[in-house]
């Protein structure tokens, strides 16, 4: 029997809340221990990154993946995509944890849902890890290009933060310009580099932290190839530095009350999940003239390509599904100037609308489709 230390059985349910299915999963004789949780499948599968990371306990790990499989349905839906949201979370450090046999016995565990949800690489996996699971089962995006697949969405996820940075920009100014801009940039992995890289290459000036030295010297080296102008700050500091845009690209929930009120920019868009403590943070910022792009519009662009990868990699396909999704930002930008609302209640308005429309036209019966369900006679 599962033991739930942390955990009170009864508030166990209750976090699960309105997702369809969560699945905890054991291997020991390969290490694994994870959680799968699929949220919605009212609009197709669900589709979520495998994220894999040294959780304190179990509650801390549960309670990741729900969050983060709630936000990638209110990303599907804000994309205008034929998927719904799920999440998978590996419970261990990437950098001792991780063997092939590991990911081959995950790839069972997805296998056995039947392509009720589609996984691929995150926070602390890579694309390479998912050639061992392929081993395994199908379902799964974001392959190397190897493999049939399209590759790595970290590419496409920073393409669509500075796209919305230059509307963010845009809305604010009326010129997208990214030249001699300031910038914040908190977090320097595969996302973070990618982004910092194409804002130092359009002319931005640059304030960083990470806690990782290596991930530093990397951005050093590339920041000092482009002959740019640049300042490294600890990790705590990084809220208190003046820039137009801080460009939060690492773990959620970095935005409190307390660091809402620290911070000195004019907008915030990045690709973290949820940045935002809780919503309510939202009219702090707006308070405080602080322009907040909802994270599931900024940081689309990864699950725009992974969700198009099920129908045949298109990189013109993906372009083209980057520029609505950036078109719905200004939306969500008039919407709430003209409503008096918060970002995030008026990107949180737009989708439900959406979500509400969509999940009708699904349940109507079409003879081209055949039934969810199949019975045995």
């Amino acid at each position: 029997m599962l033991d739930l230390p942390t955990v009170a059985r009864g508030d166990l349910f209750s976090a699960i809340g309105d997702h369809e299915h969560v699945l905890f999963f054991h291997d020991p004789d390969v290490g694994l221990k994870g959680i799968i949780a699929i949220h919605d499948t009212s609009l197709g599968p669900a589709l979520g990154g495998t994220r894999m990371a040294p959780y304190p306990d179990l509650e801390a790990a549960l309670f990741d993946a729900l969050r983060l499989a709630r936000g990638m349905t209110w990303k599907a839906v804000a994309a205008d995509l034929d998927v719904g949201g799920g999440k998978a979370v590996l419970i261990g450090d990437p950098e001792k944890d991780r063997s092939p046999e590991l990911f081959r016995a995950f790839g069972r565990q997805v296998h056995a849902l039947g392509g009720r949800f589609y996984t691929g690489t995150d926070m602390g996996t890579r694309p390479e890890d998912f050639a061992y699971a392929y081993q395994e089962t199908p379902y799964l995006v974001g392959l190397p290009e190897a493999y049939g697949g399209s590759g790595d969405s970290s590419v496409t996820t920073a393409d669509g933060v500075v796209g919305a940075i230059r509307v963010t920009l845009e809305f604010l100014d009326g010129d997208g310009d990214l030249k001699d801009r300031t910038f914040v940039v908190q977090g320097l992995g595969k996302v973070g580099l990618k982004v910092a890289h194409r804002l130092l290459e359009a002319g931005g000036r640059l304030i960083v932290a990470d806690p990782s030295a290596e991930r530093v010297d990397a951005f050093r080296r590339l920041a000092e190839a482009f002959g740019k102008t640049f300042q490294i700050v600890s990790p705590e500091a990084i809220y208190d530095a003046e820039a137009d845009v801080f460009v939060p690209c690492a773990y959620g929930g970095v935005i409190t009350e307390a660091v809402a009120r620290r911070l000195r920019v004019r907008a915030i868009v990045g690709s973290a999940n949820q940045p935002l403590a809780h919503p309510g943070i939202a009219a702090t910022l707006k308070a405080q003239n602080i322009l907040f792009a909802p994270d599931y519009l900024a940081n689309a662009g990864g699950l725009i390509q992974v969700a198009d990868e099920l129908f045949g990699p298109n990189p013109k396909r993906v372009e083209q599904k980057l520029s609505v999704v950036l078109e719905t930002l200004r939306f969500v930008y008039r919407r709430s100037d003209a409503e008096g609302l918060t970002t995030v209640e008026a990107a949180e308005r737009l989708v439900r609308e959406r979500w509400e429309r969509r999940k009708r036209l699904n349940v109507r019966y079409r003879p081209d489709v055949p039934p969810k369900w199949r019975f045995r006679r």
